[in-house]
């Protein structure tokens, strides 16, 4: 913490409350709510933090929200672009939807069809790109965004994003002041570097324990060495970790703010998905679900009062199947 302390977080804490009271306007608080199997499994005072309640089912609402309102006051936008697996794409189409501007989203192929259905209820355009790998369809986006007026909100690199995530942080301050550690799904990073930003700030004595799939490691692999890691493939179930090609600013600050970052494998994120609808009657998609299954993994370094990001919800009919089926 030291090191942290002498360094300027970014968000700003000022930031994060201005983007808490802008998305006030949109969505209340998301439900934290004690988990009593986890707590008895654990022996441990274990909190569910509900983002699958956010509109289109997950935490990517509140990132898409604030960035696109930011980027309108700086410039015209004719329309919003974005590549993405399903979730930031469905929050992207929410905003545009909001706000009276046209959308585009471009997915890999193949891609979750309930998260696909989530873009389309919003009226967005759908580019569905040749390659089953996030990369081809952000080329895509890349180049459609050269255009006059069109704006490419990057969940990986967009400065303002990451304060829409971090006001979840403050939501689980405000709710549980005891809180001892944050546990947060790693794809893109946004998420927990909004969030690391805000526990700092805020509660630097919270543990931020960022998970990521085995099949998915390259953020892991980045922070371990301290340096940019890449993978050749990210081929999990859970779409919401899948990343393969870190960026170096993200790594810095992912390095500099979140205390450790732990891996999970299919089968403990099936695992996990089974015991948060048999047991806690929460529904999650595996980067939703990773959360638990690195709690069911290990225990140690948590606290007593740890709170579990539930990031979302939109889980396939073919992965929930094969989670009830795995019990």
């Amino acid at each position: 913490m030291d090191a942290v302390a002498k360094m300027q977080i970014e968000p700003s804490i000022s930031t994060i409350r201005e983007a808490q009271k802008f998305l006030a306007k949109y969505f209340a608080p998301t439900r934290l709510i004690v988990a009593p199997f986890l707590s008895q499994r654990t022996g441990k005072n274990v909190y569910l933090k509900l983002e699958t309640e956010l509109p289109t089912g997950s935490f990517k609402v509140r990132g898409a929200f604030y960035a696109l309102a930011e980027r309108m006051k700086k410039s015209r936008v004719r329309e919003v672009v974005a590549s993405s697996t399903g979730n930031h794409g469905a929050a992207v189409a929410y905003a545009a939807k909001e706000f009276g501007i046209a959308a585009r989203i471009f997915l890999p192929a193949n891609c979750n069809r309930v998260k696909r259905g989530r873009i389309a209820e919003r009226g967005a355009a759908i580019v569905e790109s040749g390659e089953s790998d996030l990369s081809s369809a952000f080329e895509l986006a890349a180049e459609y965004a050269k255009q006059p007026g069109v704006y490419f909100l990057n969940d990986a690199t967009d400065v303002d994003l990451p304060a829409g995530p971090a006001t979840i942080a403050c939501e689980i301050l405000e709710q549980l002041p005891k809180t001892t550690a944050m546990v947060v799904p790693m794809g893109d990073t946004a998420l927990i570097r909004g969030m690391a930003a805000a526990a700092k700030q805020i509660a630097p004595q919270v543990r931020v324990i960022g998970v990521q799939a085995e099949q998915a490691p390259a953020y892991y692999l980045s922070w371990k060495a301290g340096k940019v890691v890449g993978t050749e493939t990210c081929d999990t179930i859970a779409d919401g970790l899948a990343t393969r090609t870190p960026e170096a600013a993200n790594v810095r600050d992912v390095s500099s703010l979140v205390d450790e970052v732990v891996l999970v494998s299919e089968e403990q994120m099936l695992r996990a998905i089974e015991t948060l609808i048999g047991d806690e009657h929460v529904v999650a998609e595996p980067a939703g679900a990773a959360s638990t299954a690195a709690l069911l993994k290990s225990s140690d370094g948590y606290g007593e009062c740890p709170v579990l990001i539930v990031s979302g919800a939109n889980i396939s009919r073919e992965v929930l199947k094969r989670a009830v089926q795995s019990s």
